[in-house]
This record gives structure tokens, sequence and C-alpha cells, in this order.
């Protein structure tokens, strides 16, 4: 059982955003920027493009009102969107609030955050839900 698993299950506490039959979107705790999503497939399937082509089309869909929720949120030209996969088995994609591409940069230090920022950047992209 992956840790995102295990987040979905509610065994680990998240900030969830959104939840549906298929998916689950939650804060990164390590964000790259103040806003950064994670959407996540509630089947534990590995690779990004390992996962059945259904998914792949609702994923997008799924996570179209979150993109515009983290724009309405926080100062940022767009939402970014990445798919690394790397530091968890579980495919992934990453909801990011960027203003270049330096700030999609994952080779970079994480942000430390607190949890009551966590909080209120959670609060601000439900309140933007539409």
């Amino acid at each position: 059982m992956t840790i995102f698993s295990k987040i979905i299950s509610g065994e680990i506490p998240s900030y969830k955003i959104a939840e549906d039959e298929s998916f689950y979107a939650f804060l990164d705790i390590f964000p790259l920027r103040e806003g950064h999503v994670l959407v996540v497939p509630k089947i534990e399937v590995d690779k990004f493009f390992d996962l059945p082509d259904e998914y792949l089309e609702e994923m997008l869909v799924f996570a179209k009102p979150i993109a515009r929720a983290i724009e309405k949120s926080f100062k940022c030209n767009r939402c970014g969107m990445a798919v690394v996969g790397l530091e968890v088995p579980h495919a992934h994609l990453h909801l990011v609030p960027i203003n270049n591409i330096g700030d999609l940069n994952f080779t970079r230090g994480k942000m430390k955050v607190t949890p009551e920022q966590l909080k209120a950047a959670q609060e601000k992209i439900v309140r933007n839900l539409i």
C-alpha cells in the first residue's frame, strides 16, 4: 500500500481539496509553491501512462476545476501541470500555481510550510472551486 493509498483511505491525514469515486486531490505538504496540489487515482498504478485510458481522460476533467480554483486563489499567471512520479510509486499529477517555468523546477528546495499555512491554502482553494 503506497503512502497515497494511505492518504486516500484516511490512515494518514491530508489537506483534502476534492474527491470523487476515482480520484483524490490534496495539498502537497512539501510544496514547490503555496497551493501545490496532488491529484491521485484511487487505484494503485506506479507509472502515470500505465493508468487505464479512462482514468487518463477523467483525471484531467477532475483536475480542471481545481486548477481554476488554484488560479483564483493565488497570484500566478496560470496553474502549471507536471507528471514526474519518481518519489512515490503511485501515479499522480502535480497542479502548481506558476509565474514562470522555474516554478515547476522539482530539483530546487521545497517550501517549509506550517499546518496553519496549509489549512489556509486548503480553505482558499476549496472556497474557489466551481
